[in-house]
């Protein structure tokens, strides 16, 4: 098994096991994420590629292999997960130079 699959299937268990102490809390957010990445409006693919990208900006490894590999699973393309890693690079780029270019320099000009 690999790296990947070890955390993903880790993650899995430990949720699992969290279910048992508080079974409510782990069905409702089960039956929420299951719902949200079904296909509507926006494709089953495309949400995972939604995924990805928070899951990288988060920093969360398990999310980021998650995502990847359904987005992968759902049809994308390694093409297209490149292109979803590299959107959700701008845009945490961006985020942090709009805070920069607003709080750095409201900062450098108090006195």
């Amino acid at each position: 098994m690999s790296l990947t699959n070890d955390k993903i299937t880790t993650y899995k268990e430990e949720i699992d096991r969290f279910g048992q102490s508080l079974p409510k809390a782990a069905q409702a957010y089960h039956q929420f994420t299951g719902e949200a990445l079904q296909s509507g409006k926006l494709d089953a693919k495309t949400k995972h590629l939604i995924g990805l990208g928070i899951g990288l900006f988060a920093n969360n490894e398990v999310c980021t292999f998650y995502h990847a590999n359904e987005a992968r699973s759902k049809g994308a393309t390694d093409v297209e997960i490149l292109e979803a890693t590299a959107a959700a690079s701008a845009a945490a780029a961006g985020h942090i130079l709009s805070q920069g270019a607003i709080r750095v320099q409201q900062a450098l000009q108090q006195e």
